[in-house]
């Protein structure tokens, strides 16, 4: 496998330069690149191929205002915990998603029964089924910033609000929600860094050789 220089450059720009948005349009998305961004998590590696992946997509605006719903309650429940550091008001002051206003978002979803009882690679390690389905959400993710499509990963919610609102099966677990469109805000850097909320770790302070 031979990249051309500009090849090579497209893949690690889309690495360092994907955001996670909270602010969309209410523009449509295209329907040959909402599948093209499908396809490419389906393309992601897996673990003893099982591919343990499904993809829920959801445009219905009374679903997504059951979604933000949820995510709101968590998010109020969370800021409890900040109380004491003294990091509630900065904390509610994050947008943490944008359920309501993306024209679409995908659940990704796992199922660990998938591929059987015994999964070449995954009996010793069990967690890599969902270590799998994270492998489809960054294929996703590179695939949305070549098509100039944002992408928000959306981690504020408990698992059974998301199985009730979206009628899962009890085995299947919700991963993540995947929100996507266009914006015309897409930071430098991201988001919580901006904020002043977190800052990137120092690479070499997380660096070790041969042993830790």
């Amino acid at each position: 496998m031979n990249f051309t220089p500009d090849q090579r450059s497209a893949v690690y720009e889309a690495i360092h330069n994907r955001r996670d948005i909270r602010k969309f349009l209410s523009t449509p998305l295209e329907d040959e690149k909402v599948e093209r961004i499908l396809f490419a998590g389906h393309h992601a590696p897996s673990v003893g191929f099982m591919q343990p992946w499904d993809f829920i997509l959801i445009q219905a605006q009374e679903t997504k205002d059951a979604l933000a719903l949820a995510a709101d309650k968590e998010r109020r429940a969370l800021a409890i915990h900040f109380a004491a550091e003294g990091r509630e008001d900065h904390f509610l002051q994050l947008k943490v998603e944008g359920l309501r206003e993306a024209p679409l978002t995908v659940c990704i979803t796992c199922d660990p029964t998938r591929g059987g009882d015994h999964v070449l690679g995954r009996n010793s390690i069990p967690e890599t089924d969902i270590l799998s389905v994270a492998c489809a959400i960054q294929n996703m993710w590179l695939a949305a910033y070549a098509e100039g499509i944002a992408m928000g990963w959306v981690s504020f919610y408990k698992k059974s609000d998301v199985r009730r609102i979206l009628a899962i099966p009890p085995h299947i677990e919700p991963v993540a929600l995947l929100s996507f469109g266009y914006t015309d805000h897409y930071p430098e850097r991201p988001i919580l860094e901006e904020s002043g909320w977190a800052k990137r770790e120092n690479f070499q302070s997380l660096l070790h050789r041969d042993r830790w």
